[in-house]
């Protein structure tokens, strides 16, 4: 019996090879700029108390890789946040936390480890929420960078990639959660994302 959506017709399975346009940042690429990431925060963090804050789903692949080339110890944390719906490709705008942290970060040096900054909206919104938490210090790691539809000024102190303005997925990132596990980031194609 095959799966069918609420109209009947089967769901759209994504063909990952035909959705995705241009390969814009390549696996091998951000493999080393993960290592030369992880090197920073592992000299700049040295002799101190670094707790890692994901910002789930879309940065794990990034925080599990980063994590790993950080040659301190290291604490980990996750929340998951929202400002989309369901596979919209803009922000409402409205941010939800959706899982809070685990652990107390109060008196902590902490880093959130962002997928991707657009408009820069949610991540506004999560640094005020943390700041009252009291951590020692808080920065910004983001894999990836869009200025082009930045709403409000964010500090990016660890940058990844600043891109163009085109959706992209890989590495994390998704479009109606799927894509998330290509191990680069690519374009996708206006037409998939024309079809909702």
């Amino acid at each position: 019996m095959a799966l069918r959506g609420s109209t009947g017709a089967p769901p759209h399975v994504p063909d990952l090879a035909a959705d995705v346009g241009d390969i814009l940042i390549a696996a091998s690429d951000i493999r080393a700029k993960v290592s030369e990431l992880g090197a920073r925060l592992t000299e700049d963090y040295a002799g101190r108390q670094l707790t890692l804050v994901s910002v789930l789903k879309g940065a794990l692949p990034f925080m599990a890789d980063l994590m790993r080339a950080i040659s301190i110890p290291v604490q980990i944390d996750l929340m998951e946040v929202s400002s989309y719906g369901g596979t919209s490709t803009e922000t409402s705008g409205l941010v939800r936390i959706l899982k809070d942290l685990s652990s107390p970060i109060d008196g902590r040096d902490v880093v959130i480890v962002e997928d991707i900054i657009d408009t820069g909206l949610t991540l506004n919104y999560l640094l005020r929420y943390l700041r009252g938490k009291n951590p020692a210090t808080l920065r910004v790691c983001a894999l990836l960078d869009k200025p082009a539809r930045r709403l409000v000024e964010i500090p990016i102190d660890y940058r990844g990639f600043t891109i163009p303005d085109q959706f992209v997925v890989g590495y994390g990132l998704d479009y109606g959660e799927f894509y998330r596990n290509l191990p680069f980031i690519g374009v996708l194609r206006p037409e998939v994302y024309g079809r909702s």
